[in-house]
């Protein structure tokens, strides 16, 4: 099969079926990408992943750009990210053309107050396996706690907190690994 029609047919497949934005769609895109078609090393996708989260814009539409660029260059990307964006654009158009139709209609309402539990589950399961992927231990496990209490209790920006680790991390491998010089 062509691979701009299956790239696209997966994006657009998990861009359909998934409730909940970019954090519910990571683990289908590892599952398809990763593990099925062995098209792109976990790591690899693991580093794409946080290259994403880093990136201003949608986690979904960048993630798509990168693994499209890395699958097929910018034809790639461009494939991925319409496969990404298509359907939910198709669905929010067809959503917004009826919505007044049935806005205060309580069935419609126990329907949305039931998909949010499980949309918070889809979130937290990739949490789980980057932090597994990221080795994140118990002598570490402290960073991604701290910098959460601090973005959420102390509205403290991510992106100091991303600077922050950056410059931490960069610290912490020129003390306990220094360069050896010839």
């Amino acid at each position: 099969m062509n691979i701009y029609l299956e790239a696209f047919g997966i994006f657009s497949k998990i861009g359909v079926f998934t409730i909940g934005g970019g954090y519910a769609m990571v683990p289908l895109i590892e599952e398809e990408i990763v593990e099925k078609r062995k098209w792109i090393a976990k790591d690899d996708f693991i580093d794409l992943l946080a290259i994403s989260q880093s990136t201003p814009g949608i986690l979904a539409v960048n993630i798509s750009i990168f693994i499209g660029y890395k699958l097929r260059g910018i034809r790639g990307s461009i494939v991925t990210t319409l496969g990404t964006i298509l359907p939910s654009f198709l669905i929010i158009l067809a959503i917004a053309m009826f919505f007044h139709n049935f806005k205060d209609n309580p069935i419609v309402e126990r329907i949305f107050k039931g998909i949010r539990p499980a949309v918070v589950a889809l979130i937290a399961a990739p949490t789980f396996s980057m932090a597994k992927s990221a080795k994140v231990n118990r002598y570490n496990v402290w960073i991604p706690i701290v910098s959460a209490l601090i973005i959420w209790l102390l509205g403290f920006s991510p992106i100091w907190v991303i600077i922050i680790a950056g410059v931490g991390g960069y610290l912490y491998g020129r003390l306990h690994h220094p360069k050896v010089e010839s």
